[in-house]
């Protein structure tokens, strides 16, 4: 995953103003107590961000793939 699929992930989940405040603001022990932006200035990869907010905010299952694509007819 990259940076911008997470970025992506976090704005279809939560919101486009949300993400950014989550993403600023939201400390999650899985990350070493650390908020999403902390954890990837340090190198953290962004799928194991995804996925330690998923499970710290109970984002179903179903949910953690993103949006499926929009079908052509």
């Amino acid at each position: 995953m990259r940076h911008s699929e997470l970025w992506t992930r976090l704005r279809d989940e939560f919101g486009p103003t949300y993400a950014v405040t989550l993403a600023q603001d939201h400390y999650v022990t899985a990350l070493g107590n650390r908020t999403a932006q902390e954890a990837l200035a340090d190198g953290i990869p962004p799928r194991q961000i995804w996925e330690a907010l998923c499970e710290d905010l109970g984002v179903p299952t179903e949910r953690r793939l993103g949006r499926e694509p929009k079908r052509r007819s």
